[in-house]
């Protein structure tokens, strides 16, 4: 008998199941990273909204000489003013630009409540599906005011506030799935690579934006919109919620008994462990998030708090009985303060980068998806650790209490010069987006 070819011979060294596994993890990977991708174009934008268009005023001569040498002259659409685009050309236009950032983050924050509570009744695939088709809409939505000419602002806020509330539908959506498909087991590792999708969306955001930027801004919308969309069609083609819809085995099949946890409040499924597993000394962090039954007076056979039954016949958590998860509050306080820091970037780092280095919206573009490239091997490290350590809390502290001197160096060494920018965009965009991968991934999913 012929021996197989190697590509055979490697495609057949893998189950079925880790196939499946490894497909809905690729897949769930792009899906979100659309999300970003269509987030991230209002920050390159800004640059060619408001133009600094009174420079030759606020530097010297010989100095704004050299700086235009170094700018590619562009040709100027026939509908734009010399400071930039109508309403955002005058001299108040940071409030505006920021109304478009708030109006956008106040919707998520909304929209991000409802949208566990509705994800949590629906099946993902067809909620996760009209959602991005939404963002696309929506996302174009902002890019057509270039085509049509629209200078209103309250359009660009509608549209941001359509978009915000939409883009909750993916977060929720994903991490279940992911979480479905994989077991807790060194979990931190496999969410910090599976999470580097939110930088890998802003870089190929910013790339996208960038390239239309000065020369037909309203593509830097419209494209990444097309782009959701697409995948929100692929989404609907192909992904699976839970491996027991196609009978696989990926997940550890060990009997399990329905408990209650601390809060006595709802049932949660905890493994049966042996003589050897119960022996083990457990992390110190995690004591108070294991359940203890002798504490616990309400009957195994009482009710949960929420009433809506959720997939797969596990009844839905209510807001309050989310409160009385032990960590959920703590964990929620330092990742708050983290997506303050992310979100701060992810909108007006470009304009920043414009404003200290001088240098026009797209390289401005291009160089802030350093601070995202910081974050893949800061979401990877931050996992690696707390897999290592079984200690999630005490990473994610660490990682912050070092973020915060470090975002202080980088505003004062950025303006040293552009070898020091990029070397603080590293190293920040790591220990920011370390424990917020952590958190939003491993930990979220442990809770």
């Amino acid at each position: 008998m012929a021996q197989l070819p190697p590509g055979i011979r490697f495609i057949t060294s893998f189950s079925r199941d880790q196939w499946y596994r490894a497909f809905i993890f690729s897949l769930t990977f792009f899906l979100y990273a659309s999300f970003h991708l269509s987030r991230k174009p209002i920050s390159i934008v800004k640059g060619e909204l408001h133009k600094h268009c009174a420079a030759s005023h606020e530097v010297e001569l010989n100095s704004y000489k050299e700086y235009a040498a170094r700018i590619q002259p562009v040709k100027k659409p026939s509908n734009a003013s010399q400071c930039g685009w109508e309403p955002f050309d005058k001299n108040n236009y940071k409030q505006l630009l920021g109304a478009l950032d708030y109006s956008f983050l106040c919707a998520y924050a909304i929209g991000m409540y409802l949208s566990g509570i509705i994800g949590e009744r629906l099946p993902i695939r067809y909620y996760l599906t009209v959602g991005m088709l939404a963002s696309g809409l929506f996302t174009a939505m902002f890019g057509l005011g270039y085509f049509y000419n629209i200078h209103n602002l309250w359009f660009y806020i509608m549209a941001q506030i359509a978009n915000g509330l939409v883009q909750t539908t993916g977060w929720p959506s994903v991490v279940t799935c992911i979480g479905n498909w994989f077991g807790k087991g060194r979990r931190g590792l496999i969410m910090g690579i599976w999470n580097s999708h939110t930088s890998v969306g802003n870089i190929l955001g910013s790339l996208i934006a960038a390239y239309w930027v000065s020369t037909c801004w309203g593509l830097s919308f419209v494209m990444p919109g097309v782009i959701i969309a697409v995948m929100g069609i692929v989404c609907f083609l192909f992904l699976i919620e839970h491996p027991k819809d196609i009978s696989c085995s990926c997940t550890p099949s060990s009997s399990s008994k329905t408990i209650l946890n601390g809060a006595c409040r709802f049932r949660v499924q905890m493994p049966t462990l042996n003589a050897k597993e119960m022996s083990k000394p457990q992390d110190p962090e995690m004591e108070h998030l294991l359940i203890d039954t002798e504490n616990c007076s309400v009957s195994l056979n009482s009710s949960p708090v929420a009433t809506g039954e959720g997939r797969h016949g596990t009844s839905a958590i209510s807001f309050f009985g989310a409160l009385r998860i032990p960590g959920v509050i703590e964990f929620s306080l330092c990742l708050l303060f983290a997506k303050l820091v992310s979100y701060t970037f992810l909108f007006w780092l470009p304009l920043y980068i414009t404003n200290v280095e001088h240098l026009d919206a797209k390289r401005a573009g291009d160089l802030s998806t350093l601070f995202d490239v910081g974050g893949i091997f800061g979401g990877i490290l931050a996992g690696l650790i707390s897999d290592r350590l079984e200690k999630r809390a005490s990473t994610c502290g660490m990682m912050l209490l070092l973020a915060a001197p470090t975002l202080y160096m980088f505003s004062a060494v950025s303006k040293m010069g552009l070898e020091a920018t990029v070397v603080m965009l590293l190293i920040s965009g790591a220990l920011v987006n370390g424990p917020y991968a952590l958190i939003t991934t491993a930990v979220s999913a442990d809770l």
